[in-house]
C-alpha cells in the first residue's frame, strides 16, 4: 500500500452541496479506515462567513449526508474527525489577494506539522479556476519548495475544445501540469477500473480483444431521472457534453487503448491519449446525420405518475434544442478495431438508471448448428458499471434432450460477493490517489482536448447543420423510435434491466 503523507487538503467553495454531499464523506470513510495520513487538516475556503465551528456543524456534526454514518460512533471519535475541520472566509469575491488565507494556511501547517503538503480542491464553477489558481500563485501559494503542492478541478473542463484549450492554458499559467488533477468520478468507479484488469489480466479475453473476434461494442449510459432542478444547466450542456464527452470517452479510452508499458500513471494515459486520438473524427454533414441521433424525453406517465417533458422542465427553454438522448456510431482508425462499429448512447428518463459495456463478439465462422436456435444470440461480455456491478458473460449450451438445440446461458460475477472487502466509492478513491500522488485516474491536458476534438463537429452540426433532426421520445422508454436505425443490420440496442442478468427485453413503458 503507497504511503500518504501528513497533508492540508484546502477545498475552495466549501460552503456548497458537493463538499458535504460527497467530499466530507468520503473523507470520513478513509478516517474511518484509517487511510487519512496521522497529520491531516481540512481548510474550508469560500465567500459565506463561517466560524471554523459553524463549518464544523455544517459539514460533519448536523450533515444529513454524514447523519447514518456517525449515529452508532463513539462521540470521541466523531469529535476527533470533525476537529480536523477549519474555515477561512474570503469575503465577496474569489478575486482577491490571498495573503490572508496564506497566513491561515501558514498556521494551520506549523500547529499540525502537515509538511507544508498541500491539495487544493477547486469545488466552484468552472469560470473560477483560473483565478483561484492565479490569486494561489501571487500569493506564493503553488511552489513547491517546501512540501508539493496539487490542484484538483471537477467537471466540466471546458464547453468546446477553444474553451478547454483556454482553460487549459490559464491554470498551467500558474500550476504545472504535474500538478492539476482533473477529477472524473466515473473514474473512481471499480467497475470501470476492471476494464483493464479485465482486459490485460486475462488470458481468455486479452487474445481475442480486437477486430478478429469482437463485432461491435455498445455502451449505454441511462438515468432514470429527468434534469430535476438543473434544467437552467443542463439546458446549456446537453447530454453530449455533460456526460459522452467526459465520462463515457473516458470508458471508451479504457476499451480502445493499447496495453500499457506497465501500470504507472503515465504509461497508462499516454495510451488512453492515443486511443481517443485514434477515434475517426466525423466532419462531412452526411456522416454526421447518418450516424448520430438526438432526442428529447416527452410528457408521459410512469407507473401511473404524469412526469413533464423536458421543454416544461423549470429553467429550459420552450423551444429549446438541447438533447436528452444522444446516441453516436463512430469507428477507430488503427489496426485493432479497424472497421468494428462504436455504439455509445445517454440519456435521461429512461425506463432504469444503468451503465454498462456490452461486447459483441463474432459468431464462429463455420456454423455447425445451423438449426439450434443460436442464430443472432452472439457471445457477449457485459461490464456492469451501475447499479448490480458486476460481468456477464452470455454463451451457448446444449439443451438436456435429444438432437443438437442451443440455448444462451449466463456465467456471471457479482462485486457485492466480495463481502470481506470495502468497496470504496469513487471520490473515495480519488481523493486518495490525488493524497498520494497517483494521477492515473485523472484526466490530462492532451486527454480533455483530444476528448473534444471528436466531440466538438458533432455539436457543431447539431447546432448548424442544415437537415438535423430533434426526436422526441415518450419517458421511461428507450429512447425514440428510430434508435435502432442506428444500429441497422445489426440488431438492436440490449435493454438492460435494473439487474445484471436481466432479459435483454427488458423495458418499463408505465
Amino acid at each position: 500500500m503507497k504511503k500518504t503523507e501528513n497533508q492540508m487538503l484546502v477545498i475552495f467553495g466549501a460552503s456548497g452541496d458537493l463538499t458535504a454531499r460527497k467530499l466530507v464523506p468520503a473523507l470520513f470513510n478513509l478516517f474511518v479506515a484509517d487511510q487519512l495520513p496521522e497529520n491531516f487538516v481540512v481548510l474550508g475556503a469560500s465567500r459565506s462567513d463561517m466560524t471554523d465551528a459553524e463549518f464544523r456543524e455544517k459539514v460533519v456534526l448536523e450533515s444529513t449526508y454524514l447523519k447514518d454514518k456517525i449515529e452508532d460512533l463513539d462521540e470521541n471519535w466523531v469529535s476527533k474527525f470533525a476537529n480536523k475541520f477549519f474555515y477561512e472566509d474570503l469575503g465577496g469575491d474569489y478575486d482577491t489577494h490571498y495573503g490572508k488565507l496564506r497566513t491561515r494556511v501558514g498556521d494551520l501547517n506549523d500547529k499540525f506539522n502537515t509538511g507544508g503538503n498541500i491539495m487544493y480542491y477547486l469545488s466552484t464553477p468552472p469560470t473560477l479556476y483560473e483565478t483561484i489558481a492565479k490569486n494561489l500563485a501571487e500569493a506564493g501559494l503553488s511552489t513547491q519548495n517546501n512540501g508539493w503542492k496539487r490542484l484538483i478541478v471537477e467537471k466540466p473542463f471546458g464547453y468546446s475544445l477553444e474553451t478547454a484549450k483556454a482553460l487549459n492554458k490559464g491554470i498551467q499559467n500558474h500550476f504545472t501540469e504535474e500538478q492539476i488533477y482533473r477529477i472524473d468520478h466515473y473514474l473512481g468507479k471499480e467497475t470501470v477500473q476492471n476494464l483493464l484488469v479485465t482486459r490485460f489480466a486475462n488470458s481468455i479475453f486479452e487474445p481475442l480483444w480486437n477486430r478478429n473476434y469482437i463485432h461491435h461494442i455498445e455502451i449505454t449510459n441511462a438515468e432514470s431521472v429527468g434534469v430535476e432542478k438543473r434544467g437552467g444547466y443542463y439546458d446549456k450542456s446537453g447530454a453530449l457534453r455533460d456526460m459522452f464527452q467526459n465520462h463515457l470517452l473516458q470508458i471508451v479510452s479504457l476499451i480502445v487503448m493499447e496495453p500499457p508499458i506497465g501500470d504507472q500513471p503515465e504509461e497508462i494515459r499516454n495510451e488512453k491519449v492515443k486511443a481517443l486520438k485514434s477515434l475517426r473524427i466525423m466532419k462531412d454533414e452526411q456522416t454526421l446525420h447518418d450516424n448520430t441521433i438526438r432526442a428529447q424525453y416527452m410528457a408521459s406517465e410512469i407507473d401511473g405518475e404524469k412526469v413533464r417533458g423536458y421543454r416544461e422542465e423549470e429553467g429550459v427553454g420552450e423551444n429549446s434544442t438541447t438533447e436528452t438522448y444522444a446516441a453516436i456510431k463512430f469507428f477507430v482508425d488503427n489496426w485493432r478495431w479497424k472497421d468494428v462499429p462504436f455504439y455509445v448512447r445517454t440519456a435521461k428518463r429512461m425506463p432504469t438508471k444503468v451503465t454498462e459495456v456490452v461486447i459483441h463478439f463474432k459468431t464462429p465462422h463455420h456454423q455447425i448448428f445451423k438449426d439450434s436456435g443460436m442464430q443472432n444470440k452472439d457471445n457477449k461480455l457485459i461490464i456492469r458499471i451501475q447499479p448490480d456491478e458486476g460481468i456477464l458473460v452470455k454463451f451457448g449450451v446444449k439443451v438436456p434432450g435429444q438432437g443438437f438445440k442451443v440455448e444462451r446461458a449466463n456465467l456471471d460475477f457479482y462485486y457485492s460477493s466480495l463481502v470481506e472487502n470495502h468497496v470504496m466509492e469513487a471520490y473515495e478513491r480519488l481523493l486518495l490517489d490525488a493524497m498520494q500522488g497517483d494521477a492515473t485516474l485523472y484526466a490530462r491536458a492532451d486527454e480533455v482536448e483530444a476528448a473534444w476534438e471528436f466531440v466538438d463537429p458533432i455539436l457543431n452540426y447539431w447546432s448548424k447543420g442544415e437537415d438535423v433532426r430533434m426526436y422526441g421520445y415518450p419517458s421511461g422508454v428507450w429512447g425514440p423510435e428510430n434508435a435502432d436505425n442506428l444500429i441497422d443490420g445489426i440488431g438492436s440496442w440490449r435493454n438492460p434491466g435494473p439487474n445484471l442478468t436481466d432479459d435483454d427485453n427488458f423495458c418499463v413503458i408505465c
